[in-house]
C-alpha cells in the first residue's frame, strides 16, 4: 500500500486547493459539521432522513456482512460519470500491465481481469452528495468453461453520506467522494488506488478509528431499535505495557445496553459527548465491580453490535441494512476529518 500513501505532486496539491485544509476540525468525529448538527459543544444531531428509506435493500445487500477496509480520499479532479465504461477499460489495462511487471498492454484486448465501474445512485445522504461509485474486479472464466461465471475477487466503493460541508467548498471540476471502502486482496487495492491517484489527482490514506470514535459508535449503535433479535454488544480492550498481547472482551446483553443508553440520552435524535462519557463510565464501573479491573486504563480497540462492528485499524462490517446510511454518515465524517 505504499503507493496509496504517497503525497500528491506539487501540481496536484495546487489543484486540491488550500481551502480544503480548513475542513480539518476537532470534537467528536474530528470536526464541527454545521449541516449534520455537530455543534461546538460536541452534540451530534442525526438527520431524520438518515434511514434505509431512500436506499433499495436489494441493491445494497452485497455491502452487508463483509469486512471493509477504510480509506479517506481527497476530491477527484475531472471525474466524469459519463465515462465509467472508459474508466473500467483503462483500469483493466493498468492492472494487467502491473501484473505483467510493466509490460505494455493494449486497451480493449481481452484480459484475465474484468473491471466493472458503476454508479449506486441511491446510496447518498443528501441532494448535495455525489452518488456512490462501485468498482468490481473479477477473474474471467477459462475458455474451456464458457458457461461458468466470472469470479469476483475484489470490491471497492467510493461514497459520501452527508458530506455536504466538503462538497460545498470545492469547484465544479472536483467530485467529492471522501470515503473509500475495499474488500479483497491488498495488492488489488494498491493497484486500483494507484490508478485513481494518477488519473484523478487524488490521495488515498488508510482511515483508523480512535477509541473516542469507537465509544461514540457503540453508544449510538447500542441505542438503535431493531426489527429482529439483536446480538450482544461487545467491546474489546487492549491492555498496554505487557510483554505479551492481552485483550479483554466485555459482552453486554443488547437489551441491557439499550436500556442504559435510554436512561443516559436526554433528547432523542441528539447525542452529546457528555452522554457518551456517562454511558462508557457506567459500563466501566459495572465491569470493575465484578472483576476489579479498570478498563479506563486500557485501550478500546473494537466494538461489535447488531448494527455494525468496527476495529481501530479501520475495519468495519455493516450488519443491518436499516442503519446502513447512518453508519456511512459516521464514516464519512471520519474520512473528511482526515482530509487536509
Amino acid at each position: 500500500m505504499a503507493a496509496m500513501a504517497e503525497e500528491p505532486t506539487e501540481d496536484g496539491a495546487a489543484r486540491t486547493l488550500p481551502s480544503l485544509r480548513r475542513l480539518s476540525r476537532v470534537l467528536p468525529f474530528g470536526r464541527i459539521h454545521s449541516r449534520l448538527g455537530i455543534s461546538p459543544s460536541g452534540r451530534l444531531i442525526v438527520p431524520a432522513s438518515c434511514s434505509q428509506e431512500n436506499v433499495d435493500p436489494q441493491e445494497t445487500a452485497f455491502l452487508l456482512h463483509k469486512a471493509w477496509t477504510l480509506y479517506s480520499v481527497t476530491p477527484l479532479y475531472r471525474f466524469r460519470r459519463a465515462r465509467l465504461r472508459d474508466y473500467a477499460r483503462l483500469l483493466s489495462a493498468f492492472i494487467a500491465a502491473e501484473k505483467q511487471k510493466g509490460l505494455a498492454v493494449e486497451v480493449g484486448v481481452e484480459l484475465d481481469i474484468k473491471v466493472a465501474v458503476s454508479s449506486l445512485a441511491d446510496l447518498r445522504g443528501s441532494e448535495q452528495d455525489q452518488p456512490a461509485v462501485l468498482v468490481q474486479l473479477s477473474l474471467r472464466s477459462g475458455a474451456s468453461s464458457r458457461n461458468s461465471e466470472d469470479k469476483l475477487v475484489w470490491l471497492g466503493w467510493f461514497c459520501s453520506v452527508y458530506g455536504d460541508d466538503l462538497s460545498e467548498n470545492v469547484p465544479e471540476d472536483f467530485t467529492c467522494l471522501p470515503l473509500f471502502l475495499t474488500h479483497g486482496a491488498e495488492s488489488y487495492t494498491s493497484m486500483v488506488g494507484s490508478w485513481f491517484q494518477k488519473t484523478f489527482d487524488c490521495c488515498f490514506r488508510r482511515l483508523a478509528i480512535s477509541p473516542l470514535n469507537l465509544s461514540w459508535m457503540v453508544a449510538m449503535w447500542a441505542g438503535c431499535k431493531l426489527d429482529r433479535a439483536a446480538s450482544a454488544v461487545e467491546l474489546v480492550f487492549s491492555v498496554p505495557h505487557l510483554s505479551q498481547p492481552l485483550d479483554i472482551s466485555y459482552a453486554i446483553h443488547p437489551e441491557d445496553a439499550k436500556a442504559l443508553w435510554d436512561t443516559v440520552q436526554k433528547t432523542p435524535g441528539e447525542i452529546t459527548q457528555d452522554e457518551v462519557d456517562v454511558f462508557m463510565d457506567c459500563l466501566y464501573a459495572h465491569f470493575h465491580r465484578h472483576f476489579k479491573i479498570h478498563l479506563s486504563a486500557t485501550k478500546l480497540v473494537k466494538v461489535s453490535t447488531a448494527v455494525a462492528l468496527a476495529h481501530c485499524d479501520g475495519i468495519v462490517k455493516i450488519l443491518h441494512s436499516q442503519y446502513l446510511p447512518g453508519v456511512l454518515m459516521l464514516l464519512t465524517e471520519l474520512a473528511i476529518s482526515q482530509i487536509q
